[in-house]
């Protein structure tokens, strides 16, 4: 009997295959202009380190030091050296390559201990989920951090399982130790945390026998990170302390923030971090909002200790996963700081566990995989119809924006939009027709009504939707909201090089990083040197409160203007001053 070519890939090549199409999802994408605060402050310590020569502790933003371990800046670094430069490509290169790993290691993980069918539908709703996809693409550490967690929290698994906790394989404390070198003791503790929890529960070990394997553990993992502490102290001395305390204690304990010169922020309360899971985990959370329209309402247990009994005997690797996840979640609901990307070490545990429920639900709810299949097709027709609309030109969108705004921000970003469909675009033709193929491929499999293959032509739209947003939407957005016109503009028109000052207090004013970034991070910090001359940077929101306290003791003269930059949400303004 032939098979399909599909088939072939999936009965053959399973890794193989999802590892390819996570590298189409990320790495054309890559390539776009910084848009945003996070990506250039940290892409900007890997500058510093190939133009200083200092990998240890860097200084940047007119001398500030690195807010985080310098993990993700190697890489970046390492991966910008032949070229000379760091630029977007390789500053986003180390989370999309974590990415591509993470959903490697996934599939081959859960796959040998759970039906494979149900691993590889975990792997792909993980692949397509916002969160996990757009942390792939962005050059921070989150993606980073999770990929060395979740792969640790793999061979913690397996050398419980397979050696019960005799002997200590290099690889656990290895990858540990590029996790807290990637964003502190949280890489440890964390893991730590779930597997103590997972430990006491299997109730096969003493409670000696488990803090001692987890002293083990704790203390290899941290010998490599505390050499580069030591040295970052030596260097930084009671500055880096004081950041370093704050960014990784601070946060948790909700301690003083006096001894650095920015607030934490992203304060939280509890219910924070279930509606980010929610967010974070679309398109597949309509889905589980239709799956409880297939589940039957009534309480399972017969008591509390029926219930223990339930979790008692449930599958081992499925007790895992629900442990690792619940563990994480708890985990960040005790800091008062909070953000979406922390509970990302969540997601491939909350993956598997949503996979099995819905490979029981497409053979026993037949309705509700249909239901979703047709709310995303919609979604993806009125996708595909506005985009050819704008591609012949047939609708005006320039237009139709201006009737409803006069934000020029807004009608920029539309009109970037509508550009990109412009004929002879090749990439965007190319993507139009892939979801007009997926769109295709849906309506019949949901013809023949067969459930599973249903599940997976959505999967291919949810795909080819977020082709669309990353080469066409997204890529016109980063771009038309950048930083980099008006930063090689002023370059190109005046005499700028080492002579820019700007302010650099977080409490007060705010950071132009994309700025410092595109004009090769080389600011200098105003209130420290207290220059005689020179020229300075600032936002148009931060403008009043500069002039109310230095106009008197500088002249300062208005150069140049930017349009509105996407990472500041304000306009830039360039000015020469003398004292």
């Amino acid at each position: 009997m032939r098979t399909s070519a599909l088939q072939y890939l999936y009965l053959q090549k399973p890794i193989t295959s999802v590892i390819v199409i996570c590298m189409i999802a990320l790495l054309p994408w890559l390539n776009s202009d910084f848009y945003t605060k996070g990506e250039p402050r940290e892409a900007s310590v890997a500058v510093s380190m190939i133009e200083s020569g200092n990998w240890i502790l860097p200084e940047v933003y007119a001398g500030e030091y690195a807010y985080k371990p310098p993990m993700a800046h190697w890489l970046m670094a390492v991966f910008s050296l032949p070229q000379g430069h760091v630029s977007e490509f390789t500053s986003r290169l180390p989370s999309a390559l974590a990415q591509i790993i993470l959903i490697g290691f996934v599939l081959a993980f859960f796959g040998k201990r759970i039906r494979f069918q149900e691993a590889f539908i975990a792997t792909l709703l993980l692949m397509t989920c916002f969160e996990i996809h757009r942390a792939g693409m962005t050059a921070r550490v989150d993606m980073l951090l999770t990929t060395f967690i979740v792969l640790g929290l793999m061979q913690l698994y397996r050398w419980e399982n397979k050696l019960e906790l005799k002997g200590l394989p290099v690889i656990i404390p290895l990858l540990f130790s590029c996790a807290i070198l990637t964003k502190g003791p949280v890489g440890i503790i964390l893991p730590l945390f779930i597997f103590f929890v997972h430990l006491l529960l299997l109730r096969r070990y003493r409670f000696r026998k488990i803090l001692k394997s987890l002293l083990y553990i704790g203390v290899a993992s941290m010998f490599i990170p505390l050499l580069w502490y030591a040295e970052a102290y030596r260097q930084g001395g009671d500055g880096f302390l004081n950041v370093a305390l704050a960014e990784n204690f601070g946060r948790f304990f909700h301690l003083d923030e006096s001894n650095i010169s920015y607030d934490l922020g992203h304060e939280e309360g509890v219910f924070y971090n279930f509606i980010t899971l929610l967010s974070g985990f679309m398109p597949w959370t309509i889905l589980f909002v239709f799956l409880l329209f297939g589940a039957k309402w009534r309480w399972p247990y017969k008591s509390l200790g029926d219930a223990w009994q339930r979790f008692s005997s449930m599958e081992k690797m499925k007790r895992f996963s629900l442990v690792a996840a619940v563990c994480i979640i708890a985990f960040y609901t005790i800091p008062s700081s909070k953000r979406s990307v922390y509970l990302m070490p969540a997601y491939p545990f909350l993956s598997i566990l949503l996979a099995q429920y819905l490979v029981y639900i497409t053979g026993n709810r037949s309705k509700v995989t249909r239901i979703f299949a047709y709310v995303m097709t919609t979604l993806a027709a009125l996708v595909f119809v506005a985009g050819m609309l704008a591609m012949t030109h047939a609708v005006d969108f320039n237009a139709v924006a201006a009737r409803f705004t006069a934000r020029e921000s807004t009608l920029n970003t539309v009109k970037g939009v509508t550009d990109m469909f412009a004929f002879g675009n090749i990439a965007s033709l190319s993507i139009m027709a892939l979801l007009l193929v997926s769109i295709i491929t849906v309506i019949c499999q949901t013809a023949r009504r067969i459930n599973l293959k249903i599940l997976y032509a959505t999967i291919l739209m949810t795909f080819c939707l977020h082709l669309f947003t990353d080469g066409v939407v997204m890529r016109s957005v980063k771009n038309d909201s950048s930083a980099r016109p008006f930063a090689e503009r002023i370059v190109r028109d005046y005499d700028l090089k080492g002579n820019v000052f700007v302010m650099n207090n977080l409490r007060e004013y705010l950071n132009l990083y994309a700025m410092n970034y595109y004009m090769g991070n080389s600011f200098r910090d105003f209130e420290k040197e207290k220059p005689e001359s020179g020229y300075f940077l600032t936002t148009e929101k931060d403008v009043k409160k500069v002039m109310e306290r230095y106009g008197t003791q500088y002249k300062f003269k208005q150069l140049s203007i930017s349009e509105r930059l996407g990472d500041i949400r304000s306009k830039a303004i360039l000015f020469r001053f003398v004292k």
